[in-house]
């Protein structure tokens, strides 16, 4: 049996703001930094120790990295990769949740926000906040580029990062620590478990808290769990799913 530890980053400046984050590179909170600082207390109380690391390019998950290892007193290698990025929210990036269930109703937000292929408003390749415009991204080929992206865009480029860079470490048996974002954390969820699109769609993940997967030899879950305090897991995974409801 082999384990991976998910991670998705602490509170960023936009989860806190009730924002649509995707791909703009905001950074933490101070809330998510103790996150991030609890979730390495919980997993070295737990003991968990890793061989190698997997994160995105964006400094939110970054930064959680970096400070999870640094508590946990880990110099093992950093894997940074795109593929892990955010799930991009085209046009609503920047936009404030409640805001748009307000104006939009909250049906149209949640879909928006968890149906599997329903993609946001698409950016224009003009508009400021497309990631081609950004440096970070300059070598990457313009295909790749998404202007909006739906779960089952997100799955689909993080699927073959799962099994051409991942899989070969669990299969030298190392031990894995994915540090990434909601979504992209979710289409791994969807990969693993591999449940069906509606039932993905009800899965949050909350902020700084370690979701552990025991794996079978095929890479596929044997169960999952999280770590820490159970009320304040389902405390937080209920305001995940409370973040698109308008204000009353």
């Amino acid at each position: 049996m082999m384990k991976l530890v998910l991670l998705r980053h602490g509170e960023s400046v936009w989860n806190k703001e009730n924002r649509f984050t995707g791909w703009t590179d905001v950074g933490l909170t101070e809330k998510g930094v103790e996150e991030a600082k609890e979730a390495a207390k919980v997993l070295k109380k737990e003991g968990y120790d890793f061989d190698v690391v997997f994160t995105n390019v964006l400094k939110r998950a970054t930064k959680t990295t970096e400070i999870v290892l640094k508590e946990m007193g880990l110099k093992i290698p950093v894997h940074k990769a795109w593929q892990l990025n955010e799930r991009h929210y085209g046009a609503l990036q920047g936009l404030n949740k409640s805001e748009m269930a307000a104006k939009y109703g909250e049906e149209q937000v949640l879909k928006w926000r968890r149906n599997y292929d329903i993609r946001p408003p698409a950016l224009a390749k003009d508009d400021k906040r497309y990631p081609g415009k950004d440096p970070m991204y300059e070598g990457l080929d313009k295909k790749d580029i998404p202007l909006t992206e739906s779960l089952k865009d997100c799955v689909a480029r993080v699927k073959p990062y799962w099994e051409n860079s991942i899989i070969p470490k669990l299969k030298a048996e190392k031990k894995v620590l994915v540090s990434a974002s909601g979504n992209s954390l979710r289409a791994l969820v969807k990969i693993i478990d591999n449940i069906s699109d509606e039932e993905i769609v009800h899965f949050n993940i909350p902020t700084g808290i370690p979701l552990v997967y025991e794996l079978d030899k095929n890479f596929r879950a044997i169960k999952h769990y999280f770590l820490g305090n159970p009320e304040e897991i389902k405390r937080r995974m209920e305001a995940v799913a409370a973040q698109g409801r308008a204000k009353k």
